[in-house]
């Protein structure tokens, strides 16, 4: 295996993981991933950037090899300390034995308790610069995207920028570069969605700290090396990161799902008292959406109700699985409440209001209970449900 330069004095000596199929055992990967591991030579001085996932470090050794003596290495870079970045890092050192480990505080700290002994390491602040000869490292703090421990990292005289998980794919193809691989758009908005969309807000000031930088390549950590139109790829991110709110608006999604029908004719009263009470108001059927289109609704919602009836003393299968990929960073302190009918136990209600307390929600108001099929003082119950839910909306700051 040989390393594949990217630039002069920049190689590409990751490795190729192309029969991954479920990365951090809940995101589909049908077209594999690639860890990507990227070595810069100065005059002066050699960096790695990041190492690989554990398993794949004999990988990573042979294609630095080609290029350089591993002992050689001066520095490893770590823009970020998840595992598929750091997993190998041990067995990386011990052939490595000269290299100082640099990262941000928080990813010093983590890469503390991975090894749990003590290593040459050293902390590295925004904008601070490295100069390894005719080659500097600009180290840019873009924490949250998507760990606390985050940085990008700029090569001003290539026009680099390594950039972490941002901007990456899990897309796997030897040929690595964007204008060789092929179309991966559906990998690299899939990967936005799962991994960057719940750090949207975080995306945008990442990319306030690039925008004047002179951006000729994009290395990311994961999938191609964007080197034809990287800017594109940043703008799209800004894009998908800029929600679209309606000026004024105050909206609330209603999600429900019903055996009978008796918790749907809650759902349409409580959404005409939703209406009555001014806001905008969107009802969908949970088994006629996706989870994906579900999950944004009610990110992009300023409040959340969700029904269900009870079924074996508890919620139905499709509300847990919802709810497990619902973000508790994007709608910490959302408001929110739960509805139902039920027959003879009726606990739905309550481990949902469970749920969406774990998830960081704010429960407004009690839970809305129907034994059975809602009677006409049930229905005007539910209409003023949706008039009490839609005040606490309407007056959120």
């Amino acid at each position: 295996m040989k390393a594949i330069e990217v630039k002069h004095g920049i190689y590409w000596v990751g490795a190729l993981n192309p029969d991954l199929r479920i990365f951090d055992v809940i995101m589909e990967t049908k077209s594999g991933t690639t860890y990507n591991s990227y070595l810069v030579r100065g005059e002066n001085k050699t960096a790695l950037f990041e190492v690989v996932k554990d398993g794949f470090e004999n990988e990573l050794i042979e294609r630095i090899s080609s290029v350089i003596d591993p002992e050689a290495i001066d520095y490893i870079i770590f823009d970020h300390t998840e595992p598929d970045h750091s997993g190998s890092i041990q067995n990386v050192l011990l052939k490595m034995p000269k290299a100082q480990v640099l990262g941000s505080q928080a990813a010093i700290t983590f890469l503390s308790q991975i090894l749990n002994t003590d290593f040459n390491k050293r902390i590295v602040k925004h904008g601070e610069e490295l100069d390894l000869g005719g080659k500097t490292l600009r180290f840019l703090s873009t924490p949250f995207l998507h760990w606390p421990d985050t940085m990008m990292t700029y090569l001003p005289e290539d026009k680099i920028l390594f950039s972490c998980d941002a901007f990456g794919s899990h897309f796997c193809n030897q040929e690595l570069f964007n204008d060789l691989v092929g179309d991966f758009s559906e990998e690299f908005k899939f990967y936005y969605d799962a991994i960057i969309y719940p750090f949207s807000n975080y995306a945008l000031e990442a990319a306030s700290k690039i925008k004047d930088l002179e951006i000729d390549m994009i290395c990311p950590s994961h999938g191609p090396i964007l080197r034809q139109d990287p800017w594109s790829y940043i703008n799209s991110y800004v894009d998908w990161s800029t929600r679209e709110m309606e000026e004024g608006s105050k909206s609330v999604i209603v999600i429900y799902t019903s055996n009978y029908g008796y918790t749907a004719r809650l759902a349409k009263e409580i959404a005409v008292g939703l209406a009555d009470g001014g806001v905008k108001v969107e009802v969908m059927d949970i088994l006629e959406h996706s989870k994906a289109d579900l999950r944004k609704k009610i990110d992009l919602a300023d409040g959340l109700l969700i029904g269900s009836p009870t079924f074996n003393r508890d919620a139905i299968p499709p509300i847990w699985e919802l709810l497990a990929e619902v973000s508790a960073i994007i709608n910490k302190g959302k408001p929110a409440a739960a509805f139902g009918s039920y027959g003879w136990s009726g606990e739905a209600v309550k481990y949902m209001e469970q749920r969406l307390q774990q998830l960081q929600f704010k429960i407004t108001q009690p839970g809305l209970r129907v034994n059975f099929v809602p009677n006409a003082d049930n229905l005007e119950e539910a209409r003023n449900f949706g008039r009490e839910f839609a005040s606490v909306v309407a007056n959120k700051t």
